[in-house]
């Protein structure tokens, strides 16, 4: 239990450096989006390669895959679906529906595997899931969703390219295909690529802390339903729906069950923020959801260890 409270504990205080920064002015007026923007195109994808590239391929390609893939797939399609209804916009949809599915594998995910769950190398298969199925389509309809209205129309087959551009995806499936491929990457390239990708979670983490500083409590806003929405999909929907399909679908083992609705228990990540604020999309319903996930994945994640450790 203790390593649960050890990871939150290691975020709350570093988006306390970030509030500090903020607070005080240390970075300027731009110093948020310049951190934004280098955890989004030098140092996320960095750390994204180094992943991929030393995972162990018959953790990634397992059963806890194909749970975590379906389980993540089926709540960004809730959302999305929801948001169709209620017209909350393409790039809305795209956050919430990220929100609602991407949990927060890195910075809070890799302790907890290691201190709850005994193996830091668990939440491979959710990084695989999330960087190489869902990131490609979100990020590619948060591109559109925030393009210059001004700007030329996208031709179909600029759309089948377009997410193989992203600097996250880039790096999360070349790393991936050097590993499949065998290929020997010397030391001397693994070295700064490990030293850059370290920035990213201290980068994303400072800067959604600066960005708590100038808004309001959450669920005040115009776009309380969204965020409502997202968090109970994510907090409660998510970890149900994982212990449903583990246990009864795919028959996992108990350690496994407990693996993938742990994993799924996770708060939404910090990139997300990341993504819209890269995009200028939906910053404000990534931003609340991101906080209100977090606070309630700790109660839910003690409760689960509690009822499924076997």
């Amino acid at each position: 239990m203790t390593g649960v409270l050890e990871g939150f504990s290691v975020i709350a205080l570093i988006i306390l450096v970030g509030f500090i920064m903020q607070r005080v002015g240390l970075l300027g007026d731009r110093g948020r989006e310049m951190l934004n923007k280098l955890a989004f195109n030098v140092a996320t994808p960095a750390l994204l390669f180094g992943l991929m590239f030393s995972a162990d391929l018959n953790v990634l390609f397992s059963g806890q895959f194909l749970v975590t893939a379906i389980c993540m797939v089926i709540m960004a399609v809730l959302f999305a679906v929801v948001a169709i209804i209620f017209r909350w916009g393409t790039g809305n949809a795209a956050v919430g529906a990220l929100a609602s599915s991407f949990v927060n594998s890195g910075n809070l995910g890799i302790p907890i595997a290691v201190y709850v769950l005994g193996d830091g190398t668990l939440v491979a298969p959710v990084m695989l899931v999330q960087q190489l199925i869902l990131a490609p389509v979100m990020l590619s309809v948060l591109d559109i969703a925030g393009r210059d209205p001004q700007a030329p129309k996208l031709r179909w087959w600029q759309m089948l390219y377009r997410p193989f551009t992203n600097p996250v995806v880039i790096g999360a499936l070349s790393g991936l295909l050097l590993n499949i491929f065998s290929v020997p990457v010397p030391n001397f390239l693994l070295d700064p690529i490990e030293l850059v990708g370290g920035i990213s979670v201290p980068a994303v983490l400072m800067a959604f802390g600066m960005s708590l500083h100038d808004n309001a409590m959450p669920l005040r806003g115009q776009n309380r339903w969204q965020v409502l929405t997202a968090t109970v999909l994510k907090s409660f929907v998510h970890p149900v729906l994982a212990w449903l399909l583990g246990k009864f679908v795919f028959g996992l083992d108990d350690a496994m069950v407990l693996v993938v609705v742990v994993t799924a228990a996770l708060p939404a990540a910090q990139n997300i923020y990341n993504y819209a604020a890269n995009y200028h999309v939906g910053e404000s319903l990534a931003r609340e959801s991101i906080l209100l996930t977090t606070i309630l994945s700790v109660p839910v994640i003690l409760i689960v260890t509690l009822l499924l450790h076997p």
